[in-house]
């Protein structure tokens, strides 16, 4: 049975290991130069974008009509993934990010009329394991606000890093952007879960009860858990766990610790030569047998059927 640790160490060990999980990856970055009017649409599917707004200014908009007034110094991180546009104050039909990036070969990349200059380094990753139960509990947008031009004192470091490696490193510069993009995702979401608003993962996360039981089955998938035993994990009653993790992560303790079982097998099943009945024991199943009916039920296709199509699309 999983022991009990500070708070903040669980927190933080939580949010390392769910990233892991997820597999984020970066992708790219681009230098963009854009002259008022100017509006960029940033649409490409499974990419969760990255700005810093090195210079002037501009506004984020999501398709939900939501609007985000961008400054001098300020990052943004879009971790779902959602489509949204880049734009001036005034501005026509946005052009598309992805096709002025294709015509335009370089890091370096401008786009609008011939008024005032907005600079952003714009960023992108991905994510490995796009059904992840924890990317519900993401906020669409982390908006890290800026001082006189600078990002917050405590990215700043690791943004000026960045935005240097992108653009002036050398050999490796891939893979020292990805660590760089790693570390200042796991530090916004560690400054940002304090604020959200809404039922998910991130929620439960600020719950110091619900992260220590959250903690417990991403530790040890393979334990027999059930509700009293998660409850136990958490010092609560089984009445008052239940309760509380389905209001905090906006679905009940089992229905997620299943998600997430489900979510593991199938990369266990994708990514390695293991049995279903290895994969069974692995995620908490006693036998293939049952493993292989909750997976038909939930995924909608049997392991062998999911590993053969897996193999066939890698």
């Amino acid at each position: 049975m999983p022991v009990h640790r500070t708070t903040e160490f669980v927190s933080t060990d939580l949010l390392s290991s769910v990233l892991r999980e997820l597999r984020f990856s970066s992708a790219a970055y681009r230098w963009l130069e854009l002259r008022v009017p100017f509006g960029v649409d940033f649409d490409t599917a499974g990419l969760r974008g990255v700005h810093i707004i090195a210079e002037g200014r501009c506004e984020l908009v999501l398709r939900d009509g939501t609007v985000t007034g961008l400054t001098a110094g300020d990052v943004v991180i879009l971790p779902r993934g959602d489509s949204h546009v880049l734009r001036s104050a005034t501005a026509g039909t946005p052009v598309s990010g992805y096709e002025e990036s294709v015509r335009s070969p370089g890091p370096r990349l401008t786009i609008g009329g011939e008024g005032e200059r907005t600079v952003v380094v714009c960023g992108a990753f991905v994510v490995g394991e796009p059904d992840h139960p924890a990317l519900r509990g993401l906020p669409a947008v982390i908006h890290l606000a800026g001082t006189d031009g600078r990002p917050p004192s405590w990215v700043a470091a690791l943004v000026d890093a960045l935005r240097t490696e992108a653009f002036d490193g050398g050999p490796g510069s891939d893979l020292v952007m990805a660590r760089l993009s790693d570390a200042l995702l796991i530090r916004a979401l560690r400054q940002h879960r304090a604020a959200v608003d809404q039922p998910g993962w991130l929620a439960g996360l600020g719950d110091p009860c619900i992260a220590a039981a959250l903690a417990a089955m991403h530790r040890d998938l393979a334990y027999p858990w059930t509700l009293p035993a998660l409850a136990a994990a958490a010092g609560l009653s089984r009445a008052a766990f239940a309760a509380r993790f389905t209001e905090r992560v906006g679905r009940p303790a089992m229905r997620y610790l299943l998600a997430l079982r489900m979510q593991r097998a199938r990369t266990l099943l994708r990514d390695e030569r293991a049995t279903v009945a290895a994969v069974a024991g692995r995620v908490g199943y006693a036998s293939d047998v049952a493993f292989a009916a909750a997976f038909k039920r939930e995924v909608g296709v049997s392991p062998g059927a999911y590993r053969r199509s897996a193999a066939a699309s890698g």
